[in-house]
């Protein structure tokens, strides 16, 4: 099944000021998810961020929320965003949810499993997910594959969010995020 526009939404879980520095690849990590969001932003993707305990974790890096002209943040205590009741009502219809963020074998993969055993099909964005050890990241996105979780690439998700070259909307996706090198 492709990425289809108007059933999709974008799940950013706990991108987090006092986390990242901890994560394998931070800053990797923050540049991809940073053109992930943007790139979803000017597709019309709606766009859902997650903090887990923002007291002791900070909030959501603002180069990322700035991406997003009306930034939803869901604050939560539970590993998982379904269990922690983060996703909005107006979520309901949007049987697709395309996901990214830390830590891949903690909160993402317990949301994920959770997405899946609600009915929705879920497409975890491989380059865009971290954890604080490559092998954790690699376990977790192996288990979500295993539950079935669709596991992609960034330009899988803009490609098919897209789904036609010629537009106007692809002419500045591809000026904005394909040429030149990425992050």
């Amino acid at each position: 099944m492709l990425i289809q526009p108007e059933k999709a939404a974008l799940l950013v879980i706990d991108i987090q000021e006092k986390l990242v520095p901890a994560i394998d690849q931070g800053e990797r990590l923050v540049a991809r998810a940073g053109w992930l969001i943007g790139a979803c932003q000017l597709l019309g993707t709606p766009t859902l961020f997650t903090e887990q305990y923002p007291r002791g974790l900070g909030h959501t890096l603002p180069a990322l929320t700035a991406l997003v002209e009306r930034p939803d943040v869901a604050r939560k205590v539970h590993f998982s965003a379904v269990a922690g009741g983060c996703l909005p009502k107006h979520w309901q219809d949007r049987g697709q949810i395309i996901v990214c963020g830390m830590e891949t074998h903690v909160c993402v993969l317990q949301t994920v499993l959770e997405l899946l055993q609600s009915g929705k099909e879920v497409f975890v964005v491989a380059d865009a997910v971290g954890s604080r050890t490559e092998e954790n990241r690699r376990l977790g996105l192996e288990r979500m594959r295993a539950a079935g979780a669709h596991i992609v690439s960034r330009e899988m998700v803009v490609f098919e969010l897209m789904q036609q070259a010629g537009t106007d909307t692809f002419k500045t996706i591809s000026k904005q995020f394909l040429v030149g090198e990425q992050p």
